[in-house]
């Protein structure tokens, strides 16, 4: 087939290395926008972005080819290192390893970017390994606690 015709979502979620509260309010937009430039220029789209202070969401539409290990791998090392050199935070900033990532069909896309815009009000009902579980599970994904976003790493 010559040309693929393809709709892959995917919701990305990551944590902060040791879950500490470091994406300030003040520097979270240009965040936000760093991370979408570097999407954009691996030619892939981003449909959402939001988080609070320990961890974030994306939605993103990707193209075939794309393999989202290395994406959200691009995403995650270039915008610690954004947030280091202007030091944003006060100590080093790294995200925590691994991510979960949660594909979706396009009549799910309005639900999840909705969710996504409301990250605040939903964490002050929920945690994170809350919220994560509640996706691993929706999601039927076997999981083990240990493997979770921890406060340790």
């Amino acid at each position: 087939m010559a040309n693929p015709y393809t709709q892959l979502y995917f919701h990305v979620v990551f944590a902060v290395k040791g879950r500490q509260k470091l994406i300030a309010k003040k520097w979270k937009d240009e965040l936000y926008k760093y991370i979408t430039g570097i999407i954009t220029n691996k030619q892939q789209k981003l449909l959402a972005i939001n988080g609070i202070e320990d961890h974030m969401h994306i939605l993103i539409g990707t193209k075939p080819t794309c393999l989202l290990s290395d994406l959200v791998k691009a995403i995650k090392s270039n915008s610690s290192k954004w947030v280091n050199e202007l030091n944003l935070t006060p100590k080093k900033f790294q995200w925590q390893s691994g991510f979960g990532a949660f594909t979706l069909g396009h009549s799910q896309l309005g639900t999840i970017i909705n969710y996504i815009e409301r990250q605040e009000k939903q964490h002050r009902y929920k945690s994170l390994n809350e919220e994560y579980i509640a996706f691993l599970k929706s999601y039927e994904i076997a999981y083990k606690k240990e493997y979770l976003f921890s406060a340790n790493e």
